[in-house]
């Protein structure tokens, strides 16, 4: 994707809490393609830490992750083995 705004999915999860909006990102992206991106949108805090965290530790790769106020905005491309 040549832009971060670029995605396959959007996954909104304002209105949930920890640990919903990394338990919902896991789930969206099992059902995308390798190389696809998932855009979460969460307003839970948690989120700041909890995702890019799992992404780390993941084959998927956080392209950016913004904070406008309280709301957090992830892009995240899908890895090769999930």
């Amino acid at each position: 994707m040549s832009n971060p705004n670029d995605y396959n999915q959007l996954l909104d999860a304002t209105a949930l809490s920890c640990p919903l909006p990394l338990l919902k990102t896991k789930l969206a992206l099992k059902t995308l393609a390798a190389g696809e991106v998932l855009m979460v949108r969460a307003c839970d805090a948690g989120s700041w830490r909890d995702i890019p965290r799992y992404i780390e530790l993941s084959e998927h790769q956080l392209l950016s992750a913004t904070r406008n106020g309280n709301e957090y905005h992830y892009w995240i491309v899908k890895g090769v083995k999930g």
